[in-house]
């Protein structure tokens, strides 16, 4: 679960100052009725028609120096331009909507006694939106070792994110060796250098299982997590 605090709209390439809400795409699907006389059952048929991405909706205070983001969308709706347009999430999800819009609603200004000038607006998305996210690398192909001669299954590659390990009745704690090209590594929460061991993690009682999760976070994209259940014979 991630909380929106951190999220940006661009306008033209520059950050749109001081919102405080940016409402979603919504994408929907005209219905194009082909029922007729041939119709089982007297059930209306119908196919999917055209796909509209509707409109972002902004909100937020007026910022008076923002001349590159509020002050130049209101520029380009009396010039009835329309301009490219990036949502970028919270770096931690390493997710964006990029598409290209004109200004449809702007209204600047609820002046109350108490709060901030408002400020809001209506994006209008013109053809189709291209949503995107960027994820860490993650770990490489020989991307982790677990002591004590701990049996893995599957064998380890960077895109299978579950596995078991099996150990014997008598080992009562291991480590684990993650590699990874780039990014932060944390093992069960503990940042972990790339090719170091881990402290060591101790396991259940014999006859349980003990979760190890392994996360590669790199800067603005969204982590990769690695999850081994170790099973203790």
């Amino acid at each position: 679960m991630k909380l929106g605090f951190g999220t940006t709209l661009q306008w033209n390439s520059q950050a749109v100052a001081e919102l405080t809400q940016i409402n979603g795409i919504e994408i929907t699907a005209d219905s194009v009725d082909i029922t007729s006389h041939d119709s089982a059952d007297f059930y209306k048929e119908s196919i999917p028609g055209l796909l509209d991405a509707g409109e972002v909706s902004l909100e937020g205070g007026f910022d008076y120096t923002d001349t590159a983001g509020q002050h130049a969308m209101l520029t380009d709706m009396n010039a009835r331009t329309s301009r490219a347009v990036i949502i970028t999430f919270p770096a931690s999800t390493g997710a964006t909507w990029s598409f290209t819009g004109y200004a449809t609603r702007m209204k600047i200004g609820d002046f109350p006694i108490d709060n901030v000038i408002s400020f809001s607006a209506s994006i209008k998305i013109v053809g189709k939106p291209a949503f995107a996210v960027a994820t860490s690398t993650g770990l490489t192909t020989t991307f982790f070792a677990i002591s004590e001669s701990a049996v893995i299954t599957p064998a380890p590659a960077n895109a299978i994110y579950s596995y078991v390990a099996t150990v014997l009745t008598g080992i009562t704690s291991v480590t684990v060796t993650p590699i990874a090209a780039a990014g932060v590594i944390t093992v069960n929460d503990s940042v972990v250098a790339s090719g170091a061991a881990s402290s060591a993690i101790t396991l259940g009682a014999a006859s349980t299982n003990t979760t190890i999760t392994i996360v590669v976070t790199e800067a603005n994209k969204a982590p990769l997590t690695y999850t081994i259940l170790v099973a203790r014979a």
